[in-house]
């Protein structure tokens, strides 16, 4: 047996080499790089969003690359392109960026839609098909973008089909002054991410993530997380509720956090603690609820609150022994 929640412990703690203070964030990357699903990073520039996810990466022993995007990127910038050689006298295919296993993409708000969509299937099926040839991608394959939620000017704004993509949104906001005075202190002779070592060998990652898999759910969780999610889809403010594959998304995040809390059964704290970062960025708003000021988040709560808690017999059972 696996023990997930070591070797998430491990990567964490390497991880707070370079970024101070962010361990529920830190924690909710990891759930979703378990479950091989992808992050969205919304936040100010200069919090340590690109640094996260090399560190991340390096963490795990995993090839990085960054995709700066802009206006003018093109799909084929991402995927690659056939290039003559005039040795050969044949087309030969330049990889892109996306043929890695961590792929930062920066702003991603900032590429056209026809730019965004490319990375739709890398994605979802964790292979990209150019000039007529499907390539796989090396597992474990993650995409990490960043947006900033601010600067509005020039942008184009993910749809709901590429926002759906994304297993959670998170973001890391500013440090204490505490933190970011020790924040100073590290940076004072050089950045700590040019001397992060590997934690965890990549064959390891992935028999972590095999391991998720396993970890129970039992019937009452499963009828919890359905009730969550249909009830978005009735509610007055909601237009659009969560789908398919936001019930599939929030099973395998509960799944995750239960591992890295270190039991082999799923809790409902599990699933309210992933609800949020799993479900917001699915759920679409009627004008009149954003006029009232109110936010995904809070009708969110507001909806979790009125669901019961189910009890199951391992759930009474954990419970028995903290009490003893």
């Amino acid at each position: 047996m696996v023990d997930i929640a070591a070797v998430g412990q491990k990567v964490i703690s390497n991880i707070e080499k370079v970024i101070i203070g962010k361990r529920p964030q830190l924690t909710l990357c990891l759930a979703a790089y378990l479950c091989e699903g992808h992050i969205l990073l919304e936040d100010v520039p200069g919090v340590a969003k690109t640094m996260l996810a090399r560190a991340l990466a390096r963490s795990v022993q995993s090839s990085f690359k960054r995709l700066q995007c802009t206006p003018d990127l093109l799909p084929t910038d991402i995927t690659g392109v056939s290039i003559f050689n005039q040795k050969t006298i044949d087309f030969e295919f330049r990889p892109g960026p996306i043929f890695t296993q961590t792929l930062l993409a920066d702003e991603i708000n900032r590429a056209t839609p026809r730019t965004q969509a490319a990375l739709l299937e890398a994605m979802a099926e964790r292979r990209v098909t150019a000039d007529g040839k499907t390539y796989d991608l090396k597992a474990p394959f993650l995409v990490i973008a960043t947006q900033n939620p601010i600067d509005q000017e020039g942008t184009f704004p993910l749809p709901e089909a590429q926002l759906d993509r994304f297993l959670v949104r998170l973001s890391l906001g500013y440090p204490t002054m505490e933190e970011e005075s020790k924040m100073l202190l590290k940076l004072q002779k050089g950045h700590p991410i040019d001397e992060l070592n590997p934690v965890v060998k990549t064959e390891d990652w992935l028999a972590c993530q095999e391991a998720t898999r396993d970890i129970h759910v039992d019937d009452k969780i499963r009828k919890y997380i359905l009730e969550i999610v249909h009830a978005t889809r009735e509610h007055e403010e909601i237009q659009l509720g969560g789908s398919p594959r936001a019930s599939i998304a929030l099973f395998r995040t509960s799944q995750a956090m239960a591992a890295l809390n270190g039991r082999d059964f799923v809790l409902p704290d599990d699933i309210k603690k992933m609800a949020g970062p799993v479900m917001c960025h699915r759920l679409i708003l009627r004008p009149e609820a954003r006029l009232r000021r109110k936010t995904a988040q809070s009708i969110l709560n507001e909806l979790i609150s009125e669901i019961a808690v189910p009890l199951t017999d391992r759930h009474k059972s954990s419970m028995k022994d903290d009490f003893e």
